[in-house]
């Protein structure tokens, strides 16, 4: 996998600053000073730069970037603007433009006394994402060395100290990357397999992984989950995840829509942006980047987290529209659009994750519908839930982290548009309130008293525009929010 640029911790050592080859970033409060040990016409240029209209204009986090600068042995020096009573925010964003910038050489950051530094460094590990397996090298027969790795020198006050604070934020940045990784793997590599095999590996940092295959998931009657799968080659799997730092606690669990790739099945979509559906399992995704972290960083939390994996192709043994399977659950379910299968995922999934393992609350993650778009953008992520606490908590969670979430709502007067004549239930109300009744529909599948929680991740797992914290491409959205929650609401103290 991706991992997180290496950062080390020093002291300020102002006789390093003009001898330092790469780059070399300085924290800068407005109106405030330059650190000692920039050669004096380096010095000069970057307070020229601070006053001008340019400098005067920056924002807390944006950046000024002096090329070549005199007397320095840097390719570039760059000032960054931060108030030193900035908010974590703008610390991260301030972080996100140095992460920007990496390339393949060493930095080295001065920052000072700044009491945000441990939100720097996250915020320049998050933007220092970098997903280019599959792009050749110029020298392709080469071997990287170290000297062709970015590393980053943070130089602080008390360097002991920030490295200790930044422990947990590294094991975020990790689930981060992992999540990010897997929605940017394409489908012919990240088959079901491949996925349920990468989520094994997790066995190595301390989590218990279980894989239910066909023969299992037909024996406990998943057959809403298998019907999805059943023209592809690639076999429907279930991933376990189990996270027991918390004792004899309930979990919480954590369910994702996995589906390694979406053609619509019958229902085919158009063949325009029909490459993107390689993100359609961005929901397990994030669930596994949320395991992973929580390993890392040695939650004191019990924590499940639960993934269906299925591919939704258009072969002749495809589910068609018009045809009736039974849950898990025992409802029955009419077919009436292919392409509405994340939710038949899920409701299997769902039934599971309560039935076996009692939890305290569910939070399922899914990039369910195109609707969820059309009312929020890519921005926002829509929550549904039954439960005013748990969603309070969760819209809480992703206030604090920066990761936007806006509560869509719930009611019985959305059922008639999935009533069947047919049988218990449809898996598509149509157009109107698209991601609504596909909430709806998931609700029938939480048992009474239950709290839950739904998040429909579609316009936040791949946005059209790189956000502030990850270059173009998958955003890694909700690791951060969820293992806020776990930290705040769930971890025994």
């Amino acid at each position: 996998m991706t991992h997180p640029v290496e950062i080390s911790f020093s002291q300020i050592a102002a006789d390093k600053l003009a001898g330092h080859k790469g780059r070399v970033a300085v924290i800068v409060a407005p109106g405030g000073r330059l650190p000692a040990g920039l050669p004096r016409a380096a010095s000069a240029a970057a307070r020229r730069a601070l006053d001008s209209k340019a400098g005067k204009a920056l924002k807390p986090g944006a950046s000024i970037e002096l090329a070549f600068p005199a007397g320095m042995a840097a390719d570039a020096l760059q000032l960054i603007a931060l108030p030193a009573r900035a908010s974590a925010a703008e610390a991260r964003k301030a972080g996100a433009a140095i992460g920007a910038k990496l390339g393949t050489v060493h930095t080295l950051v001065v920052a000072g006394a700044h009491r945000q530094a441990n939100e720097i460094a996250l915020g320049i590990a998050l933007r220092g994402y970098d997903f280019s397996v599959y792009q050749s090298k110029p020298d392709a027969d080469d071997t990287e060395s170290e000297s062709d790795k970015a590393r980053v020198t943070f130089m602080v006050k008390e360097p002991e100290a920030l490295a200790k604070s930044v422990k947990d934020g590294a094991a975020v940045a990790e689930g981060v990357f992992f999540t990010r990784d897997l929605v940017n793997e394409p489908a012919n590599v990240l088959t079901t397999s491949d996925f349920a095999d990468r989520l094994k590996a997790m066995e190595e940092i301390g989590l218990t992984v279980e894989v239910l295959e066909e023969d299992e998931l037909s024996k406990l009657g998943m057959r809403a989950l298998l019907a999805v799968g059943q023209g592809s080659e690639s076999p429907s799997k279930v991933v376990v995840m189990r996270w027991n730092g918390g004792g004899d606690e309930a979990p919480l669990a954590l369910v994702g829509k996995g589906v390694v790739f979406d053609t619509g099945g019958i229902s085919i979509k158009p063949a325009a942006g029909m490459e993107s559906m390689t993100m359609d399992m961005g929901g397990a995704g994030v669930v596994a980047g949320v395991m992973r972290t929580l390993a890392l960083r040695q939650a004191r939390a019990n924590v499940v987290g639960l993934v269906g994996l299925v591919e939704n192709m258009p072969d002749g043994r495809a589910q068609r529209p018009g045809d009736i399977v039974k849950s898990m659950k025992g409802d029955t379910i009419e077919i009436v659009n292919t392409d509405a299968e994340g939710r038949l995922v899920l409701a299997d999934v769902l039934w599971y994750a309560q039935t076996r393992f009692e939890p305290k609350a569910v939070i399922d993650l899914a990039t369910l519908t195109g609707a969820v778009i059309i009312a929020l953008g890519h921005d926002n992520a829509g929550v549904f839930s039954n439960d005013d606490k748990l969603a309070a908590n969760l819209l809480a969670a992703a206030g604090a982290e920066g990761e936007g979430a806006w509560r869509l709502p719930l009611g019985p007067g959305y059922d008639s548009l999935i009533k069947s004549r047919l049988a218990d239930i449809k898996n598509s109300g149509g157009r109107s309130a698209g991601s609504i009744t596909a909430a709806q529909f998931l609700q029938r599948f939480i048992r009474k008293d239950q709290p839950w929680a739904h998040i429909d991740i579609a316009g936040v797992a791949l946005p059209e525009k790189a956000p502030d914290l990850a270059p173009k491409g998958a955003s890694g959205w909700g690791v951060m929010t969820l293992d806020r929650l776990v930290r705040d609401k769930f971890e025994g103290k």
